[in-house]
């Protein structure tokens, strides 16, 4: 799969390096010419679609690479540290940054499963995967990208996005993003919590309460969708998202806060732990950096 059409027009639309608004919901066009190392961020439910270029993603150690072969599949939000690494003038990084729309992958994963009388257990979704390219997606995607005219996109766009919501379930990860979309998904619950409420202080009785499970049987598959424990997880989204305020100019105090430290040692001596610097540190050194 070579991508090309859809090169040529992130190409024509984006010959400077930035971030631009499709016009239709959730869906972006990127540009990169500077490499950047792998830092500290936090994917909310989305796919990232590469046409040029490469770029990684860390999560609990493993490295994922993807071009224009394969696009990454987050169903749920995770911490995670991203970079552009091999991006050059020389070189470009361009691609497709669409946010899964929750309440749209849940309908269509409830109708194919209708449609197909599916009944047994899908694969469990667990942090985030690549996924072959293949015809569907490819077309789908330039089909929604090449809406160019206002008017097109407000009579089209929804339709086109669905169509590419479609496309990625039946698509080799679609079983993985299933799962994280069924009704019910009580994993899935809590992670929509915590992530919207990362200021408040959360227990594990409390995400297990939202997820109807008991406190063993969550703490177990809360491990398994994610591999890690749900105070590790709330952790590290915690301080992700503290080191991306950082790193957009937010100071260390505001930073901590926002994410519910009211201890300053604390939270210097946690962001340490994780991210191997103290947060001021960072901040001079990756200050304004973008994942």
């Amino acid at each position: 799969m070579t991508n090309t059409p859809l090169r040529q027009l992130i190409e024509r639309r984006m010959p400077e390096n930035g971030l631009v608004q499709t016009g239709v919901r959730g869906v972006q066009l990127f540009r990169a010419t500077d490499p950047l190392p792998c830092i500290p961020a936090v994917y909310e439910p989305c796919v990232i679609a590469i046409v040029s270029g490469a770029k990684e993603a860390v999560f609990e150690g493993r490295r994922h690479v993807y071009d224009h072969r394969d696009y990454l599949i987050c169903p749920l939000s995770m911490p995670v540290e991203a970079g552009t690494p091999t991006a050059a003038p020389d070189k470009p990084l361009m691609g497709v940054y669409i946010a899964l729309d929750t309440r749209l992958m849940t309908e269509l994963t409830l109708d194919m499963d209708q449609a197909t009388a599916a009944a047994g257990p899908v694969a469990e979704a667990r942090g985030i995967r690549l996924s072959p390219w293949d015809d569907g997606f490819d077309e789908a995607l330039l089909r929604l990208v090449q809406l160019d005219d206002p008017t097109d996109r407000a009579i089209l766009g929804e339709a086109r996005l669905r169509e590419l919501h479609y496309a990625i379930l039946k698509g080799d990860a679609g079983a993985f993003a299933r799962q994280a979309f069924a009704p019910g998904n009580g994993i899935a619950r809590a992670i929509s919590h915590l992530s919207n409420n990362l200021h408040d202080t959360v227990s594990i009785g409390d995400m297990a309460t939202r997820a109807g499970m008991s406190r063993a049987v969550f703490h177990r598959r809360f491990k398994e969708a994610t591999r890690m424990s749900p105070i590790q997880f709330a952790k590290a989204m915690k301080l992700n998202h503290a080191a991306m305020k950082i790193s957009a100019g937010v100071t260390v105090s505001e930073a901590a806060m926002d994410v519910g430290y009211v201890s300053p040692s604390q939270f210097s001596r946690e962001f340490k732990r994780m991210h191997g610097t103290s947060p001021r540190h960072w901040s001079a050194i990756y200050q304004p950096v973008r994942a």
